[in-house]
C-alpha cells in the first residue's frame, strides 16, 4: 500500500508543473479508475471537451480506493469512478459535491477456453462462481480495493463464498490495473471478473475468453464526483460543472461514449448512463 500512494505521489509531483503552468487558463485535475484510461476513452473525453471549450482536463489513474483518497487530500476537483459504496460514504462525508451517473459496461467471468470449472455459457455469475469454488480452479483477484476488486467481493458475497484457500490468488500487481491482471490470468490459465472493455483491447494478444456475461449483477456503472469546496477550498467547482455538462450531454460526452471502441472492435467498450442522455431516449 506504501509503495502505491508513492507512486501517486510521484505522479501528482510530476503533474504539478502542468497545472501551475496553467494559472492563466482554465483548469481541471481529475482522478479517473484506471479502466477507462487504459480504453483510451478518459483521453478522447478530454480531447474533445478541450476542443469544444478550451478548458484543459488532465487526469491521474487510481484505483477508486486510491481515487477517494487522493480527492480527500484536496488534490483533485473531480473524480471518475466505479464503486457506488464508496462514493457514496465519500459524499456523506460530505467530501463530494454529488454522484452523478456518466456511463456504464459490463464485467464478465473470464477463463481459459478449456474451463476446467465448466461454466462457460451459465446464466448468473453466482452459479459460475460456485462452481470455481467448488472445482478449486485458480481465480485471480486484483485484492487493492479497486472498483473492480469491490466488485469482484460483491459477487463472492452474493453467492454464499468464502474466498478462503490456495485457489484464490491475489494478483501483486493488482494495483497497476485491470491490464496487468488480466495478462497475468491469461498467462496462468486462470478466471477472473474484469471489464469488457479491457477483454476487448487486449483480444487480439490473449487467449483468455469470456465465459459468463450478462447477468444483472454483472453491471459496470462509472460515476462522476466533483470535489466539494466546502472541505476543499481550491476545487475548481466551477469549470468541473462545465465538464460534468458537457460530458452527460447526449450531443457532445454521450455520443462519444456511444461510438468509442466500434469501429475498431465492433462493439460499443462503453455505454451511456448519462441522466439527460436516459431522458432524451425516454428510459427512467
Amino acid at each position: 500500500m506504501k509503495k502505491t500512494f508513492l507512486l501517486l505521489f510521484l505522479i501528482l509531483m510530476m503533474a504539478l508543473p502542468g497545472m501551475l503552468g496553467a494559472k492563466d487558463k482554465k483548469f481541471i485535475f481529475m482522478a479517473s479508475t484506471i479502466g477507462p484510461i487504459d480504453a483510451g476513452i478518459v483521453g478522447a473525453l478530454e480531447a474533445g471537451f478541450e476542443k469544444d471549450t478550451g478548458i484543459r482536463v488532465r487526469h491521474v489513474g487510481a484505483c477508486t480506493g486510491a481515487a477517494l483518497d487522493i480527492a480527500r487530500g484536496c488534490n483533485i476537483d473531480l473524480l471518475m469512478v466505479h464503486a457506488k459504496a464508496l462514493e457514496e460514504k465519500f459524499i456523506a462525508e460530505g467530501h463530494g459535491a454529488e454522484r452523478i451517473p456518466l456511463m456504464y459496461n459490463d464485467f464478465g467471468i473470464m477463463g481459459p477456453a478449456s474451463d476446467p470449472a465448466g461454466i462457460k455459457g451459465l446464466k448468473t455469475a453466482g452459479e459460475a462462481l460456485k462452481k470455481i469454488a467448488e472445482k478449486g480452479s485458480i481465480f485471480i483477484t486484483r485484492g487493492d480495493k479497486s472498483g473492480t476488486h469491490i466488485a469482484e467481493m460483491d459477487l463472492w458475497k452474493a453467492a454464499g463464498i468464502k474466498t478462503a484457500g490456495p485457489w484464490y490468488v491475489t494478483y501483486a500487481k493488482g494495483a497497476e490495473g485491470n491490464v496487468p491482471t488480466l495478462r497475468f490470468t491469461d498467462q496462468k490459465g486462470a478466471y477472473t471478473v474484469i471489464d469488457r472493455a479491457t477483454v476487448l483491447a487486449l483480444k487480439k494478444e490473449l487467449k483468455i475468453e469470456i465465459l459468463v456475461a450478462g447477468d444483472e449483477a454483472l453491471l459496470n456503472r462509472i460515476s462522476l464526483i466533483p470535489v466539494n469546496p466546502r472541505k476543499c477550498p481550491k476545487a475548481n467547482l466551477k469549470e468541473s460543472m462545465i465538464f460534468v455538462k458537457w460530458l452527460t450531454d447526449p450531443q457532445k460526452g454521450q455520443k462519444i461514449i456511444q461510438a468509442f471502441g466500434v469501429k475498431e472492435y465492433g462493439s460499443p467498450m462503453f455505454f451511456p448512463d448519462s441522466t439527460p442522455w436516459r431522458k432524451s431516449r425516454g428510459i427512467k
